[in-house]
């Protein structure tokens, strides 16, 4: 159950990547009930706006409670555009939920050259995350709650490799997209230390969403089998909520979580190393100055 006191969320701004289904939408809608301003960001103005009016109903609220972004995650000129026009609305930002999450069957690259599960998961919510830094400091005090996977433990981060270009695997890349971003986590809470920002990841569990269902062959067939036994998506949406929300984790940063308990994640995201190369291929990667990424 939410704990009761619900009186630090209430009217605060919360944006949400990947908001138009499963996890995102479910979040969305759990913390506009709560009296939050849910931000929902989606690829496509047509679902999403059909998803802003699902959310605004579940949760009782009005229209003025819950608005929508388009972004595409896809590409960095897009997440660009949508930290710009956020910013342009002068608005402060107290939660960013970096949630939108892919799985591909077969690779495939991006608009800017990276494969894709790669960027979606993890590069551009790290390029988000930081043009959206200032004013989440400025929001203070504020949260950046991170969506992985347990999956995470099973993937490794091959720096000399990180596009798969010598050989592909649907579950590898995304496992590696997981990895970093515990290891994303991690680095950035020590970044933050002393501006009363946190930012914390969790594994949901195993949510029959939308995941997966597009991909190609027998990873398709899989996740269509396997969802009969997974949660729902409000259930897997708990722990972000959680996170995004409850005054019983004020101040926690730096952590990975799980039914809204820290739980251990991989010997590899805890190689404080390998988080500190990968954060600076990752300022190159997407070309943030910097002077914009924290140091």
């Amino acid at each position: 159950m939410q704990s009761s006191d619900t009186s630090w969320i209430a009217g605060k701004n919360c944006m949400i990547t990947g908001a138009n289904s499963g996890i995102g939408k479910a979040t969305s809608s759990a913390l506009a009930k709560l009296g939050a301003h849910a931000i929902m960001v989606c690829r496509d103005s047509a679902r999403g706006e059909e998803a802003r009016s699902e959310v605004i109903q579940t949760a009782g609220v009005t229209k003025d409670g819950v608005s929508l972004m388009i972004a595409d995650l896809a590409s960095f000129a897009s997440v660009r555009k949508l930290a710009s026009d956020f910013l342009q609305t002068s608005q402060p930002l107290h939660v960013l939920v970096n949630n939108a999450g892919v799985i591909l069957g077969n690779r495939s690259v991006t608009v800017d050259g990276f494969e894709t599960t790669f960027q979606v998961n993890y590069l551009s919510h790290f390029l988000l995350t930081n043009l959206l830094l200032d004013e989440l400091r400025a929001s203070a005090p504020s949260r950046i709650v991170n969506v992985t996977s347990s999956a995470h433990a099973g993937g490794h981060m091959d720096f000399s490799d990180l596009q798969e270009e010598k050989g592909y695997s649907g579950f590898k890349s995304y496992s590696q997209s997981k990895l970093a971003q515990v290891l994303f986590t991690r680095e950035l809470a020590k970044r933050l230390e002393g501006t009363d920002v946190t930012v914390n990841c969790v594994h949901p569990g195993a949510v029959a969403t939308n995941w997966g269902r597009h991909s190609a062959g027998l990873l398709s067939v899989g996740v269509r089998l396997g969802s009969i036994f997974m949660l729902s998506p409000e259930k897997g949406a708990d722990t972000s909520v959680y996170l995004a929300s409850s005054p019983e984790v004020s101040g926690v940063t730096g952590m990975y979580f799980y039914k809204r308990k820290v739980a251990q994640p991989s010997k590899e995201s805890l190689d404080d190393d390998a988080a500190r190369r990968l954060w600076d291929m990752s300022v190159q990667l997407t070309s943030i100055p910097q002077a914009t990424a924290v140091r």
